[in-house]
């Protein structure tokens, strides 16, 4: 969730950490594997999401988009991600789903989530088992956004497109359904306050801060699989 340029550089690990979720229940395992999330996506019960919008802080158009959400079918199913590339208009150098804009000749949400994944990633998208849309999420940023899920096959090749990835990583799926990991982040500035989600995961000797719309998307699957 970058803010606005009114806004001094910084970075959002250093800003304050105002509650952890660490009392809210996790998705049981059960609830994780393929049947199980096939069944859910198939007959969703009632529920609703927790964010559908962001505050706005950029002046512009508002434009359709649609992420990936990728689910890759390991024995411990994780989630494809990707680090942004530093010289991006937006979002630059942050952690996001494969996805982007929405073209005139995308058929729907999925058609422009598999076609951005395979143009930012090369996730072709027979390597993946559509589930179904999430309810948009509004960035501050203007991109009216669908989430759409789907299963990865293990072990589909990559070829990360340089110009848009600068890395691509998995983090267990059951971590991030883990409310014990979902910390709330408050940044005052100017009488306003800006409040948000990160997960924050040690990959190795590299930490992946996930923050932001990409936490508040899967802050949302968290709510859809425990409604």
């Amino acid at each position: 969730m970058p803010l606005p340029p009114s806004l001094p550089v910084f970075d959002p690990r250093t800003v304050p950490v105002i509650g952890v979720d660490a009392h809210l229940p996790r998705v049981a395992p059960a609830e994780q594997r393929p049947d199980a999330l096939r069944r859910r996506f198939a007959a969703p019960p009632p529920w609703a999401p927790e964010i559908r919008r962001e505050p706005k802080f950029a002046d512009r158009q508002p434009a359709r988009a649609a992420v990936l959400v990728p689910i890759v079918l390991h024995e411990r199913p994780t989630v494809l991600l990707t680090e942004r590339t530093a010289h991006l208009s937006t979002h630059s150098g942050q952690v996001a789903f494969p996805g982007g804009r929405t073209d005139p000749e995308d058929a729907d949400a999925a058609a422009t989530a598999l076609r951005e994944a395979h143009e930012e990633v090369g996730l072709e998208p027979e390597a993946v088992e559509v589930l179904g849309p999430m309810p948009v999420y509004v960035t501050g940023t203007s991109f009216i956004v669908t989430p759409v899920v789907g299963l990865v096959r293990p072990g589909a090749p990559l070829t990360p497109n340089p110009h848009e990835v600068a890395d691509v990583f998995e983090v267990p799926l059951d971590y991030l359904l883990d409310p014990s990991h979902h910390q709330r982040h408050l940044l005052s500035w100017q009488g306003q306050q800006r409040e948000w989600f990160a997960m924050p995961y040690q990959d190795g000797d590299k930490m992946r801060f996930i923050w932001g719309a990409t936490a508040g998307m899967l802050r949302n699957l968290y709510r859809f699989l425990r409604a």
